[in-house]
């Protein structure tokens, strides 16, 4: 019995420290993504939701967002290239998100009418992701 106390006590001890790690990394990425692209992440799912990016991308945390028309955004910071067009740079993102015709003329993805200031909360929040 006591054996079984001390396992479940190192396995709750492990867990706990896993789990102040993922959520310490989550913190750092959230910090530099800030840092990038001088946006608020927190911010991001309401525009998504508001602007319809999630009706053709899939974006992982936003409900629904399980579009098909374009590409996922998953991982996005971890790519060269933004929609195989531009590289991947945080002023490129914002300026994509805005104007994706201005890199693109011939683009899917519409001009929503989303401000470079709105543009820089979704670029945050997709970097990270």
């Amino acid at each position: 019995m006591l054996i079984a106390l001390i396992v479940a006590a190192g396995v709750l001890t492990a867990s706990a420290v896993a789990g102040g790690l993922a959520q310490s990394y989550r913190k750092q990425t959230e910090n530099t993504a800030r840092a990038m692209t001088a946006g608020d992440p927190a911010r991001a799912p309401a525009l998504i939701r508001r602007y319809g990016c999630a009706g053709c991308h899939t974006i992982s945390g936003i409900p629904g967002g399980d579009g098909q028309v374009g590409s996922s955004l998953a991982d996005l910071r971890q790519r060269v290239y933004i929609a195989g067009v531009v590289t991947n740079s945080p002023d490129n993102l914002i300026g994509w998100i805005v104007t994706p015709q201005a890199f693109s003329p011939r683009t899917a993805m519409p001009a929503t009418g989303i401000s470079e200031a709105e543009a820089r909360d979704v670029a945050a929040y997709l970097y990270a992701q």
